[in-house]
């Protein structure tokens, strides 16, 4: 009889990220930025400076939520959240790999991101797009997203700057449940 096949074989499964897990955090956010570039405001360059710490504090940051899709071990999927300096969640950093796409994962790694910031009590997700990423935009959408006209927040300390102006985003929104 042959082995059983371990936990999520051949379905990716959500991981959510300690500050431990920094290689593979930053194995997925470089795989993000090196095959989907025209997809972020942040440039592989940027993030090639500081080493494990960097990587790290990332997540030492309570303020901060992560959450892989791994399948057999290794990354194929990534997105993040984090609390803004104006007190809103944002959705930040959502990638799957070309060959993971078409199977409703960006759909999961998003609804782990609305139930961290459900948790924390928030009762709306912001996230910022860039305005030539048609895929993604209909994606946010066909989960409940809306453009909205209220403004990103700064980037904190513990993300990248922007590459872009803020013009080139289109912020979205989305209402999350009251909890009751």
């Amino acid at each position: 009889m042959p082995p059983a096949p371990e936990p999520g074989a051949g379905r990716p499964v959500l991981r959510t990220v300690t500050p431990a897990d920094w290689p593979l955090w930053r194995e997925a956010r470089v795989a993000a930025l090196t095959t989907s570039p025209e997809a972020f405001g942040v440039r592989l360059a940027d993030w090639g400076r500081g080493g494990e710490e960097r990587w790290r504090a990332r997540f030492d940051d309570p303020e901060t939520y992560g959450v892989l899709a791994l399948l057999d071990g290794r990354p194929v999927g990534l997105a993040g959240g984090l609390v803004a300096p104006d007190g809103l969640p944002e959705l930040r950093s959502v990638w799957v790999a070309p060959g993971a796409r078409g199977h409703g994962l960006a759909a999961r790694l998003i609804a782990a991101v609305e139930t961290w910031a459900h948790g924390g009590g928030a009762t709306v997700l912001r996230l910022s797009v860039l305005r030539g990423n048609t895929e993604a935009i209909a994606l946010y959408e066909r989960l409940g997203y809306a453009p909205t006209t209220v403004p990103a927040a700064v980037p904190t300390t513990t993300t990248v700057p922007a590459t872009l102006p803020p013009a080139a985003e289109l912020v979205m929104t989305k209402a999350l449940p009251v909890a009751g």
